[in-house]
């Protein structure tokens, strides 16, 4: 194959690996920030705050806030409560969120 057809075959084939290369990347982040370990052991999605404090300690500060639970019609069914725990460590500043008592996100500073 040769000429235009060909340089256009390469362009294509060189933005697709670019493609999959950025979105390994990307997609490291995303995973990174899924866990968190204090000392050995490992912190995930759905653990109580007990057992969060357990493995990890008191946090560096706590923020609570009551947020609204709607219906699809947007009325209020009730509240939720969710709180915020700051883990500082030398390596990274990690936020913590609980809602109604478990783990929902945890996010890297």
């Amino acid at each position: 194959m040769r000429g235009p057809y060909r340089r256009q075959l390469l362009v294509t084939a060189f933005l697709g690996c670019l493609l999959i290369v950025a979105a390994v990347f990307l997609g490291s982040g995303a995973i990174a920030d899924e866990q968190f370990r204090c000392g050995s052991r490992l912190v995930y999605y759905g653990m109580t705050q007990a057992a969060v404090r357990e493995y990890c300690g008191a946090p560096t500060s706590e923020l609570t806030d009551y947020q609204r639970v709607r219906a699809p019609n947007n009325r209020v069914l009730g509240t939720s409560e969710v709180q915020s725990w700051t883990y500082e460590s030398y390596s990274a500043t990690r936020v913590l969120v609980f809602v109604d008592g478990k783990l929902q996100r945890i996010k890297r500073l």
